[in-house]
């Protein structure tokens, strides 16, 4: 219960400081590490169908692990949690 409580906090933190930071709509960059997988991967990318997402990979160096960057213009900060939230919801994903 207490990662839930972590979690809602670290968002309503991110959503207030992208509404005092920024003027929407904007471009938005979100990072994830993934394990290197193209089905997880896939599904990243599957989440950000239709957005005209940039998306670049890269692999570690033991190629375990790949790094997603997700370029991509979105609405609101309600729109930027939104599409954290469904990543999380990917096994094995850690937002940065």
């Amino acid at each position: 219960m207490e990662q839930n409580k972590n979690t809602t906090e670290f968002y309503e933190r991110l959503k207030k400081q992208l509404e005092e930071d920024t003027t929407w709509p904007a471009p938005y960059l979100f990072k994830f590490i993934v394990p290197a997988e193209l089905g997880k991967i896939a599904e990243i990318e599957k989440i950000f169908d239709g957005t005209n997402a940039a998306i670049s990979t890269r692999d570690s160096s033991k190629g375990t692990y790949t790094s997603v960057s997700i370029k991509v213009t979105m609405q609101s900060p309600d729109e930027v949690i939104k599409k954290y939230l469904e990543v999380s919801a990917v096994e094995g994903v850690i937002s940065l």
